[in-house]
């Protein structure tokens, strides 16, 4: 029951959370808007910080509840962006959205929301949440919990998610139906709180490219690369092998020969691509749950990816193992295998390394 508790709700300038916001006012709540800027961007930057805050301003007006923005920009800085850059340095390929709603949104957000006298928090993640166990959204299309998967069960108490019930467009429909200014708003679909852009040219701001050769499983050279650090697993795009062409099919990146500087590619036959089994650690528990030695589950390796049979072994210390029924492809170091029991998210870790 509402009773007039006070929730402040992490609110982003989109649809979502200003859809959540005016349902968590429709339950009787005392509800309190929060914007969190959380990216410094120099003068004529791309970053949509500002216009995002103006939205929030527009949906708090047309809802009738107040809103203020916060920064955490240095928290998200040390704790996100600096992880972010590290794991580029390593030639892995990160998920910063992971990390910042652990350390960012269900971190300091939801520290200083506390610290303000709040009674509960709230976003508007696509996820639902049962006692203390995560579960996926309704809408499967959209559901978040794969982003969810680090975040601690103490950092969900008290957290409310109020579109995770409801599809994407039952969302929209809603915002139309109350005139909401966000109603026909994009998505957002860049790095977390850094936005849209183009990845390499920003990425090259921070760390310094290295170009080198790419080559054939062989070692032909067949073209060059821009830096390894700007591959992944499995890639196809944006590889630039001009005038070579492959005997089957398309070229895409199977590895990475750190040593020699080498990006290797691959065309035609995928099966270099496909693994048995992945190591990983930092395994995180979402939720009260007695882990078995053995764990029949479903899992993830990758956000867009349907959900493959699997067995978990987990250690002590946070490192696992998860063996597929079925081999799966471009299993990636640096990403998050995420674990689920029909439609309870059990958690993750990050990928170390496939077999």
């Amino acid at each position: 029951m509402a009773d007039g508790k006070r929730v402040i709700i992490g609110m982003s300038g989109g649809v979502d959370s200003a859809v959540a916001a005016y349902l968590l006012k429709r339950g009787g709540y005392d509800v309190t808007g929060l914007f969190m800027h959380n990216w410094e961007e120099e003068e004529g930057g791309e970053c949509t910080a500002a216009d995002d805050w103006s939205d929030v301003c527009a949906v708090g007006a047309a809802l009738g509840i107040e809103c203020y923005s916060v920064n955490f920009a240095k928290e998200y800085a040390d704790e996100v962006f600096a992880y972010f850059l590290d794991e580029y340095r390593k030639y892995r390929t990160p998920n910063p959205d992971v990390l910042c709603n652990r350390k960012v949104k269900f971190g300091a957000f939801r520290d200083y929301c506390i610290g303000l006298g709040a009674d509960m928090i709230a976003t508007g993640h696509y996820c639902r949440k049962s006692g203390d166990a995560l579960f996926r959204a309704v809408d499967g299309n959209k559901d978040q919990s794969y982003f969810l998967n680090q975040v601690k069960t103490e950092q969900l108490e008290n957290v409310l998610f109020p579109i995770g019930g409801m599809t994407k467009p039952q969302v929209r429909a809603l915002a139309h139906e109350l005139k909401l200014p966000v109603a026909d708003k994009k998505d957002s679909t860049g790095v977390c709180f850094i936005g849209e852009r183009k990845f390499k040219k920003f990425l090259k701001e921070f760390l310094p490219a290295q170009p080198g050769d790419i080559t054939d499983e062989r070692g032909k050279i067949v073209g060059k690369h821009d830096g390894l650090m700007y591959y992944t697993l499995g890639q196809r795009r944006g590889l630039d092998i001009g005038g070579v062409k492959g005997e089957v099919g398309r070229w895409f990146v199977l590895g990475k020969d750190v040593q020699n500087n080498r990006l290797i590619v691959s065309c035609g036959d995928e099966s270099g691509l496909f693994s048995r089994s992945l190591k990983g650690a930092g395994f995180n528990i979402i939720g009260s749950f007695d882990m078995p030695k053995e764990l029949k589950c479903t899992a993830k390796t990758r956000y867009r990816q349907n959900d493959f049979g699997a067995t978990l072994r987990l250690f002590e210390n946070g490192e696992f193992e998860l063996d597929f029924d079925e081999p799966q492809r471009a299993v990636t170091p640096g990403q998050y295998a995420v674990v689920y029991l029909g439609e309870r998210c059990l958690g993750g870790g990050t990928i170390e390394a496939s077999e």
